[in-house]
């Protein structure tokens, strides 16, 4: 194999960019099966109710329906019907009772999608209403119980501890506690108390969730736009009670995901109406329809903080509420990973952290794009912020003072290793001049500046399973579960295997997940993928290259690396047969918190690191926001492909920008009334700043593969509390609760001048 420049750090493109560009790309949302039924769902209209009885006559009329199902339909062929990664509490079709707005009741089959979606509009439910509960803090002590009792699934090993409970809307409560907070709170010089909150926002991929599912010789087939291949094939086989091996779960590429379509989502449903129907039957949600089945923790967070005289945090108290919605997904883990970081990126001896995962009536929460820490990132860094101006200190020079250096453990006793926090601040002050003062501008526009910096443990434990196939010719096959959803990891695991195997990367291609055929994963979030998988692609193609090595060593072949892979065979088979298979996987170390005190000595593999900076507009006539420039800057190790590093910050960023400044999902009494894209904003091109610049620190995550760790979710971190802070710095008024539309922003100032406006 002759010898090559190293691939590792090249901004190689994109391996399906010919395939995207030219539509050729396969999405399961158009993918057709002879004989294939449509699903269309019928939806509570209550958000909290038991089902007295739903009337399914007059839809099995229409012309052209095949069936009308509903949840005692599905017991006839999965008799336990409920899921969920950390509770098994949500049924495939309700049950019993309704618990948002929304929620699935009843399903028509027809082969015309527009048949059974006319069907839909002529079921009749009856309900008898139970109190609703909305807020996180008011679910505390509510009457309205939203889950009679509560049954942890035992899926995670960091969620062993959950046990069941009843008459509680608190699925989960994590509590840290590190030094003495009431003594250093006494002694200190100063205390600081603000309360912050965030709004439910959505996900929105582009693509919806989609599953078409099929029986074949007695296996179920499901073709979906899945993060979590390996998840579902193990949770519909419980569900169905069958071996892992009468379930394939097949994922092409996703036209976006953002942690939208982990876990299950539409799978146990596709799955079930085909049991049901013996017929194909795909699942395709619309835009609306998804703002009812995952959503963004809405969020509180009380933050305390006591400070010496000479700027130094003593003590920080941290309560957080998460608002998990109808049914926990992974909310459980949310308010356990992320929660531990809610002190932020400083080195405070003496942290108090109180995180509770809430049942709501309202759609459920799970993960998106940051794992909750861009919700915790906002309150930290906007308490930051106050406490510098209250003191008079500069926010970069406070922040410098008190940040979390490498050595240092962070406050869930986890010590920072090849973590670049401080780095990555004194970088962004750096980029954006932050030490020559900036024009204010005069007349009804003002200009602001402010940074926000944050860091996320990567979720752990996790594991990963690659397999890497040499042909005779010497191409290459990569087979692994990590989906490809836009993010590029196809590309970074074929520059894995090409830099350790010596190969071109034109010669390696990556199978796109298939749990026939590719290993296990445990599913592409968190960022970990680069991470998890790119070692176990690592180790995989490690042990192919050694499996040739000893073939050319049986060959009389010592200096077997100049010799052509093709060759090898050749001379090994007398003709070009054969293959040979390298195998890898990783799983990193980890040791749980203690159930008393939250600690642990090594809670994650690796920290990600996040910080970003802006200069805004603010129309003070019209409260209206303008970002006119946007820096962001992470650490991420070693950059393995620098391009798709930078679209990863600019893709992160624009998303958190979306849910700072327009993005809520709006309610009236249970019910989502903007469901769809003319009334949910998303950023559009007008909405970006013209100047965004994207940079990465000089670094090296020692144990990730070839220096690497994820930066998918780095880009969030900061985006929410700079953009406060610049508001805040051009007109002196500090907004606590998202998003900053223009109306809040123009209250805002008016309440500030002594003339508030009436509430509408």
């Amino acid at each position: 194999m002759a010898m090559q420049t190293t691939i590792i750090g090249q901004s190689v493109p994109r391996l399906e960019s010919k395939d995207k560009v030219t539509g050729r790309a396969e999405y399961i949302h158009t993918m057709q099966l002879p004989g294939m039924l449509h699903a269309k769902v019928f939806r509570s209209d209550v958000p909290h109710g038991r089902i007295k009885s739903i009337d399914t006559a007059d839809a099995a009329a229409v012309p052209g329906v095949f069936g009308v199902y509903t949840g005692e339909d599905i017991k006839t062929v999965i008799p336990e019907p409920y899921y969920g990664p950390a509770f098994h509490d949500q049924p495939i079709l309700a049950l019993d009772k309704v618990r948002h707005v929304g929620e699935p009741v009843a399903v028509v089959l027809a082969e015309d999608p527009h048949v059974a979606e006319e069907a839909t509009q002529l079921i009749y439910a009856e309900f008898e209403e139970l109190p609703a509960v909305y807020d996180e803090i008011e679910a505390l002590d509510s009457e309205a119980i939203v889950h009679d009792e509560l049954k942890p699934a035992g899926t995670f090993p960091d969620l062993k501890h959950l046990a069941g409970r009843r008459d509680t809307n608190i699925a989960l409560d994590y509590h840290l506690r590190r030094g003495d907070t009431d003594a250093a709170f006494a002694e200190a010089a100063h205390v600081f108390e603000h309360t912050f909150r965030t709004q439910q926002t959505m996900h929105t991929p582009l693509e919806p969730m989609v599953t078409l599912a099929e029986q074949r010789e007695g296996r179920l087939i499901l073709h979906s736009s899945s993060q979590s291949p390996s998840f579902v094939r193990i949770e519909i086989s419980r569900l169905l009670g069958w071996p892992e091996n009468k379930v394939r779960v097949r994922v092409p590429f996703l036209g976006g995901g953002f942690g939208a379509k982990v876990y299950i989502k539409t799978e146990a449903l596709a799955a079930a109406m085909t049991l049901l129907s013996n017929r194909p039957v795909k699942y395709a949600q619309t835009m609306e329809e998804q703002f009812y089945t995952i959503t963004k923790h809405p969020c509180t967070f009380r933050i305390k903080s006591g400070v010496s005289e000479d700027g130094a945090i003593l003590a920080r108290e941290c309560e957080v509420w998460w608002n998990g919605g109808a049914y926990a997904d992974i909310g459980p883990r949310v308010t356990q990973k992320s929660g531990f970081t809610a002190a932020g990126p400083y080195d405070i001896e003496n942290v108090t952290i109180d995180s509770y995962a809430l049942y709501t009536n309202r759609p459920p929460a799970g993960a998106l794009r940051g794992f909750g820490i861009p919700q915790l990132v906002w309150a930290y860094e906007g308490h930051t912020d106050l406490i510098a101006k209250e003191l008079g200190l500069d926010p970069l020079v406070f922040r410098r003072q008190n940040i979390l250096k490498n050595g240092r453990p962070q406050a869930v006793g986890t010590e920072l290793v090849d973590t670049e926090i401080d780095g990555v601040l004194e970088e962004l002050g750096r980029r954006m001049n932050w030490s020559t003062p900036l024009d204010k501008g005069e007349g009804t526009v003002r200009r602001g500046r402010g940074i926000g910096v944050g860091f996320k443990a990567s979720i752990s434990p996790t594991t990963s399973v690659a397999i890497v196939n040499v042909n005779a010719d010497g191409s290459v096959v990569v087979h692994c579960s990590t989906t490809d959803m836009g993010q590029g990891s196809d590309t970074v695991m074929a520059q894995i295997a090409a830099e350790v195997l010596d190969v071109p990367i034109e010669t390696v291609i990556v199978v796109h997940p298939d749990t026939d055929v590719t290993p296990y994963d445990m599913s592409t979030l968190g960022s970990r993928s680069t991470y998890h998988m790119g070692h176990a692609v690592r180790l995989a193609a490690t042990e192919a290259r050694d499996k040739l090595a000893a073939m050319a060593d049986e060959l009389g072949l010592p200096d077997g690396h100049n010799v052509p892979v093709k060759e090898l065979f050749i001379r090994k088979f007398g003709m070009q047969a054969g293959n040979v298979v390298g195998s890898g996987d990783y799983k990193p170390p980890y040791a749980p918190t203690d159930h008393d005190t939250g600690q642990s000595p090594n809670a994650t593999p690796y920290w990600m690191i996040g910080a970003t900076g802006v200069e805004v507009s603010v129309d003070t006539e019209t409260g209206h926001v303008t970002i006119d420039r946007m820096v962001n800057v992470a650490d991420l190790g070693t950059a393995l492909n620098p391009e798709i590093v930078a679209t990863q910050l600019s893709g992160a960023a624009v998303m958190q920008l979306g849910f700072t400044m327009t993005e809520d999902m709006v309610y009236d009494a249970g019910q989502v009334t903007n469901a769809n894209l003319a009334d949910y904003k998303i950023p559009g091109f007008f909405d970006i700043p013209f100047d965004m610049e994207n940079a990465v620190v000089e670094a090296e995550q020692k144990s990730g593969p070839f220096g690497a760790k994820g930066v998918g979710e780095s880009g969030t971190f900061g985006v929410s509390p700079a953009i406060a802070s610049a508001v805040d710095d051009a007109v002196g008024v500090r907004i606590t609760d998202m998003p900053l539309t223009p109306e809040k922003v123009f209250r805002a100032l008016r309440d500030a001048a002594g003339n508030p406006l009436e509430e509408a």
